[in-house]
């Protein structure tokens, strides 16, 4: 197996030689073939054996262990990784046709390397161990993925953007490097294995927090989640779906590979990560809430469900600084629940964006309006995947909730009042988030699929091919499958959860919660049974009867037009004034006069402002800009100048070195 993994990796290498017609070929088999490898090696750590397995791929190279460790985790992610990335492929078939008339055959051979690189780098991050070859691999995927970024390097905003995406996944990077050195002085091992030692010898908190600095980063918690609402749009649909999916679970990863070494400080690691993922679930949807642009909405709502996940981790560790194992167990198997969930309801999401977009040619939900008449299946299942998101049953995404929900509420009878109020103010803020979400899909859907068309661009508006469905209705199959059969899927998880983390007992408890489940997922089954029942009788009804098609009643007035109708901004005007001192949203229109009862034409503007983006990122940019203008005055282009900068620099370190102050 090994073999061919190698084998593979060289292969990449001819894409560039491949001719233009077999390109796209000749790298999904190649995909493949690495997935049916990956997927197996999945299957025998989760189900097969009781110990990790240990692949040797290549021989040490300059000390650099690259031999991969597949435990139940890595197995776990290894899965997600794959049908996500395979998905996005095929996707990818059908999306990427319109750029060939306008492409170089070389955009096409950089993109599907890059594509596969991305994959394989996610695959070796999950399973190596050692810590260079890991720091090696992070790279490799920050790379590959900044060349996807870049797809329509043409934009001189993109390239902007995916410049800005690099230069903070090396930042990240930075902080990982940095926190495996100081691993690494008390036990000579630079990896993961050095973390048990260091973690049983010191205080845990400080170095918790540099490895956390650096994998949320690539995670998107806030206020580390800057470059994620710009690169997730500037980037084509499948590859945006692929980074929210997956690739931003590599931070979650490495925290989880982190937190299972832990050794002490448990309860204020537990306290710091559960603050900072409420914080970055509750704002990420606010700030969701406010935008126009489809896919940054998406976007925002990454940084929402890492939240989410994050709350499962936080609980989970302050479940075991207590010794409350329940409290634990069902954190960390909610969050690892809902990796999955999110890898397949927000590529759903995300592939149904980029069809819009394809057929519309715009991204924009106030240009929008009325498709769901043109693309009835795009919003079918944009509609499926914001029931998914919104953590509604009998769909996936109410499944990991439900977990993380039922061990706050398990837990809340045998706990102490400092607990109990760390407990209700986590399931206020789950509970928040859960409503937030339910309001914005409502706004995202409705504006953009129902109603009447709010501008020209959506009169040509066509359903996309079957090739850029099929990935979406594979992905509605699992969701509704995890809904519907959850036991499937929880008793892995409990499993790989249990062996990670250190974690067993209490199996009647458990129990309780897999009854449970069996009943919500017996109640979704009728519920659908129902609703199908319901629409195959009026189906054979109205058979009968002659339908006519009419405007909808409207209270006694019918809309005139499209622009009596709610928009994106007016959906929200509530709460965004609400929220104004958080959001800080800003307004701009022309004052219409007294005198101009029926003006012929108006001018309305919005903007919303990520008050993190624009304190970490924008304002020091600003400052150092005016910095450099001002030090531009030196560049005289004078040589005699430039001899006398040297000539005054030589001076300064002689004198310095006189005075010993260097």
């Amino acid at each position: 197996m090994q073999n061919l993994l190698l084998t593979g990796i060289f292969l990449s290498f001819f894409i560039f030689f491949i001719p233009k017609n077999m390109k796209y070929w000749y790298t999904l088999l190649l995909l493949l073939t690495h997935i049916l490898i990956s997927s197996i090696w999945a299957a025998e750590s989760i189900f097969y054996l009781s110990s990790p397995v240990s692949i040797t791929i290549i021989p040490d190279i300059l000390n650099y262990d690259f031999s991969l460790h597949i435990d139940k985790l890595s197995g776990f992610f290894l899965i997600v990784i794959n049908f996500t990335s395979l998905m996005g492929f095929i996707y990818a078939y059908k999306y990427l046709e319109p750029y060939k008339r306008i492409k170089f055959e070389l955009s096409f051979s950089i993109h599907y390397f890059s594509y596969l690189w991305l994959y394989l780098s996610m695959i070796l991050v999950v399973c190596i161990q050692d810590g260079p070859a890991f720091i090696i691999m992070w790279e490799i995927m920050a790379l590959s993925s900044f060349m996807l970024v870049i797809f329509n390097a043409e934009n001189r905003t993109i390239m902007k953007t995916g410049i800005n995406y690099l230069i903070q996944m090396h930042i990240g990077m930075i902080f990982i490097l940095i926190a495996f050195l100081i691993a690494e002085k008390d036990s000579n091992i630079l990896g993961f294995r050095s973390l048990d030692i260091y973690f049983s010898e010191h205080m845990n908190f400080p170095l918790f927090v540099i490895f956390f600095l650096g994998f949320g980063l690539k995670a998107g918690f806030i206020p580390l989640h800057t470059w994620l609402p710009q690169a997730h749009p500037a980037a084509p649909s499948h590859v945006s779906a692929v980074m929210s999916g997956v690739m931003i679970k590599m931070g979650i990863y490495g925290i989880m590979r982190v937190t299972a070494s832990l050794h002490n400080d448990l309860f204020s690691i537990g306290i710091f990560v559960l603050s900072v993922s409420l914080i970055s679930g509750v704002l990420g949807v606010m700030m969701a809430i406010t935008q126009h642009d489809l896919k940054k909405l998406l976007a925002y709502h990454s940084i929402e469900n890492i939240g989410i996940i994050g709350i499962g981790v936080g609980i989970g560790i302050i479940g075991t600084s207590q010794n409350m194992t329940l409290l634990s167990v069902l954190g960390y198997s909610g969050a690892l629940l809902h990796v999955l969930n999110h890898s397949l309801f927000k590529s759903l999401l995300f592939f149904c964006a980029g069809s819009v977009l394809h057929s519309t040619k715009t991204k924009d939900v106030e240009q929008l309006g009325g498709l769901i008449k043109k693309m009835p299946y795009t919003a079918a299942l944009f509609l499926f995947g914001s029931l998914s998101i919104c953590g509604l049953p009998p769909f996936n995404g109410f499944i990991s909730e439900y977990l993380i929900y039922s061990g706050m509420f398990k837990s809340l009878a045998n706990t102490d009042l400092y607990m109990s109020f760390i407990l209700v103010a986590s399931i206020t803020g789950l509970t928040l988030i859960g409503g937030l979400a339910l309001f914005c899909f409502t706004k995202a859907f409705g504006v953009t699929f129902l109603g009447q068309p709010r501008s020209g661009k959506t009169k040509t508006a066509k359903e996309v091919s079957t090739v850029m469905l099929v990935p979406g209705f594979m992905i509605l199959i699992v969701i509704l499958l995890i809904g519907l059969a959850s036991s499937i899927f929880t008793g892995p998880i409990l499993l790989i959860v249990t062996e990670t983390f250190n974690l067993s007992g209490l199996q009647n408890n458990f129990d309780d919660v897999r009854n449970s489940i069996t009943k919500i997922n017996v109640t979704g089954l009728i519920f659908i049974i129902t609703v199908a029942l319901i629409y195959y009788v009026r189906r054979v009804v109205l058979k009968t009867k002659i339908v006519t098609y009419g405007p909808t009643w409207g209270c006694g007035y019918t809309a005139g037009n499209s622009r009596h109708q709610y928009t994106s901004t007016s959906f929200a005007d509530n709460f965004t004034l609400l929220a104004k001192p958080i959001l800080r949203t800003t307004k701009s229109m022309e004052s219409i006069g007294g005198e101009n009862l029926f003006p012929e034409s108006a001018v309305f503007r919005s903007k919303n402002h990520d008050i993190f983006k624009d304190f970490i990122i924008e304002y020091p940019k600003e400052f150092i800009l005016k910095v450099l203008k001002k030090i531009a005055v030196m560049q005289t282009g004078q040589i005699n100048h430039y001899i006398l900068y040297a000539f005054l620099f030589i001076l300064g370190a002689l004198l310095l070195t006189y005075f010993k102050l260097i």
